[in-house]
């Protein structure tokens, strides 16, 4: 299937790349959702080609509970950093990731 220009790809099994992005930004992650997660798994995620690289992820943070969080990685001609854009709260295991 392709994609169309600008949307989002395909979920992705969680590889070791986003959860080295992931793990890099958890305590920005848990500020933007106000509390601590007791647990931290990485199921999955999207990625959304913009002036860098959108990824939106479901974490898994303990119980039943998700998180979905929007994580803005720039060209590197831009800045090295990624950013927590946003995050999504009380989430499902079963609840796709969208475009947020």
């Amino acid at each position: 299937m392709s994609r169309m220009c600008g949307g989002t790809s395909e979920d992705h099994e969680a590889d070791d790349h986003i959860r080295e992005l992931c793990n890099e930004l958890r305590a920005a992650l848990e500020s933007k959702a106000g509390k601590q997660f007791p647990e931290f798994t990485v199921l999955k995620y999207k990625t959304q080609v913009v002036a860098g690289t959108n990824y939106f992820v479901k974490i898994h943070i303990g119980n039943d509970e998700c998180v979905h969080a929007r994580i803005f990685r720039p060209l590197p001609c831009n800045g090295p950093t990624p950013e927590v854009h946003s995050i999504q709260t009380d989430k499902k295991k079963e609840e796709p990731i969208s475009y947020f």
